[in-house]
């Protein structure tokens, strides 16, 4: 019996294809229509309505999207940045999300560590990982809103320090006592003469970590201490170069690189692929080449975030079903039993 696989290798189809998913909030609050209605009727510009996601995220991983990933925006800041992200509280809301799904994995994209206590972390994680029967991918960044480190009681400017640190915490407190020893490597604050430990410990050896974009450290400590990248989208001449690069970091033992991405998508499959801010006004048949040839440079999975397009949520879900996803199969749908099969 072949070994169940991780949430993360769910994501990487062998054939070098990209497997897709959806990036949360489903919702179009950014197209043009819903952005006059907001404004005429005073309502905020990037705050999603909320209403239907239990609904669409069921839809959306009924109809065998690999992913759905949340965004943590701990501060709305309506006036540099107008953009509160998925709402919700990440964990909180991947907690309930593993209640009413049962195949996508459950994703970050991504926690900022250095705002956060990393045994909270880890123990917040290990339990979405063990309430979605071992769905859970924890993204992590190291923040890019100045305005929020003071009000946390963080530097700054050494949030990358404090990101190295707090990833090996996240570590050391998955892996637990080995030996029976207690887990007091310095700066982790747990003491060897009480065996403190993070309750619970993961489905697995540990969690799968994806580090979004730098996240303030060199290429290589992310290519040593990471599971997956995951960076925006880029024209393919120079996403070619990034993939590339990040191909021959990990040569000894390759490791995924994944792609969040806006999508417009048009009525028409006809129209051909434009770029949006980090993404595409595309029709169908053009998103599908386009999505070929990202595979075809590298990247192992996609994520849609549906936010900029006109077109009512539940209706773009069931086109991207009906005429893209079965070009980018997954290989392994996880079931509410917790078994694979083939998809």
């Amino acid at each position: 019996m072949s070994p169940t696989p991780t949430a993360l290798e769910r994501l990487v189809n062998p054939a070098g294809l990209p497997t897709l998913g959806l990036e949360l909030p489903l919702d179009n609050d950014w197209g043009s229509t819903r952005l006059r209605a907001d404004r005429a009727a005073g309502r905020p510009f990037g705050v999603p309505d909320l209403t239907r996601h239990t609904e669409l995220a069921h839809l959306a991983d009924t109809l065998g999207f690999a992913s759905l990933w949340v965004r943590d925006v701990p501060l709305y800041d309506p006036e540099q940045f107008g953009d509160a992200g998925s709402v919700f509280e990440a964990f909180t809301h991947l907690g309930y999300l593993a209640a009413v799904t049962e195949r996508a994995v459950l994703g970050t994209g991504a926690i900022v560590l250095p705002l956060r206590q990393p045994l909270l972390v880890a123990k917040a994680a290990a339990t979405v990982d063990v309430l979605s029967g071992g769905r859970f991918v924890l993204g992590l960044a190291s923040g890019d809103r100045p305005v929020e480190y003071p009000l946390f009681g963080e530097d700054f400017q050494a949030r990358g320090a404090t990101f190295r640190k707090n990833v090996a915490i996240l570590r050391t407190a998955w892996a637990g006592r080995p030996n029976g020893e207690g887990i007091s490597p310095p700066g982790i604050g747990l003491g060897v003469d009480r065996d403190l430990e993070v309750l619970p410990k993961p489905t697995g050896r540990s969690i799968p970590l994806v580090i979004a974009g730098h996240a303030q450290q060199s290429a290589e400590w992310i290519a040593k201490n990471a599971d997956a990248s995951l960076n925006y989208p880029r024209p393919l001449g120079a996403l070619r170069l990034r993939t590339r690069e990040w191909q021959q970091l990990t040569e000894g033992a390759p490791k995924p690189y994944l792609t969040p991405m806006q999508l417009d998508l048009t009525e028409d499959p006809a129209i051909p692929a434009t770029a949006i801010r980090l993404g595409l006004r595309s029709g169908g048949e053009a998103l599908v080449h386009h999505l070929r040839e990202m595979g075809r440079l590298g990247v192992s999975h996609v994520s849609f975030n549906l936010r900029p397009s006109d077109r009512p949520v539940e209706e773009v879900l069931q086109e991207l079903a009906e005429t893209v996803l079965p070009h980018f199969p997954s290989p392994h749908v996880a079931t509410a039993t917790g078994t694979d099969s083939a998809a």
